[in-house]
């Protein structure tokens, strides 16, 4: 953004990546022209049509599966998704005093990921883990 480089500006362009890579679009698209960018685009799409703004490929296993077929704002997918989409937003903000730090952009990433992926498996990990520590 023209200032001096800082680990807020590796933040920004993390979000911007984030942002690039779930809407499948570069921030130099055509269609971001006349004060449109990517973050714009992303923030005003949120949180109802997140399906529309989302890059089709990363929908294309869960249309596979046949479940994507009902999506609605109670669907986990969908709140995750739009969670990754504040994550971009946030890391992208225009102040530097507004954006996210890398360590919380790294644990609510990392949270999602438990709850899509493992949420069973990871549970039991986390609590075996507990145990040990506490008897040990």
């Amino acid at each position: 953004m023209g200032s001096e480089l800082s680990t807020k500006g590796d933040v920004y362009s993390y979000g911007i990546l984030l942002l690039e890579i779930f809407t499948g679009k570069r921030p130099t698209d055509d269609m971001f022209k006349e004060g449109l960018s990517i973050h714009n685009f992303v923030e005003a799409a949120l949180p109802e049509q997140a399906i529309e703004i989302t890059d089709p490929i990363l929908l294309q296993e869960r249309a596979r599966k046949g479940t994507l077929t009902e999506f609605t704002l109670n669907d986990k997918h969908l709140q995750h998704l739009n969670s990754i989409f504040e994550i971009g937003l946030t890391c992208s903000a225009e102040s530097p005093t507004e954006r996210m730090d890398m360590s919380d952009v790294v644990s609510k990433l990392c949270s999602i990921r438990v709850k899509l992926l493992h949420p069973t498996r990871v549970h039991r990990e986390r609590q075996a883990l507990y145990i040990a520590q506490s008897t040990g």
